[in-house]
């Protein structure tokens, strides 16, 4: 896959984990795109070291689309313990 792919790739994985994962988060719309982009890279590297497989095969790819919308949760959950919401 490509840069641009990746790019599309971890911006819808970040919506879909906001999505999935609703509440207010510090840093709005610029914040979770960079989460979704960053959280498709981790999905992918946790998906062959802890499962072993390749789970970064293509952008249509199912198993590509769940390691990023996984790594987006992970990384959004932590975003969230770490920085708190000003009220």
């Amino acid at each position: 896959m490509g840069i641009i792919s990746w790019i599309v790739l971890g911006l819808l994985a970040g919506i879909i984990a906001k999505f999935l994962m609703p509440g207010r988060d510090p840093g709005g719309c610029i914040v979770t795109p960079l989460i979704g982009i960053v959280g498709g890279l981790l999905g992918g590297w946790l998906g062959k070291v802890i499962f072993g497989v390749d789970s970064i095969d293509g952008f249509f790819d199912l198993s590509t689309w769940i390691a990023a919308i996984v790594g987006s949760l992970i990384l959004l959950a932590a975003y969230r313990l770490f920085v708190r919401v000003k009220d």
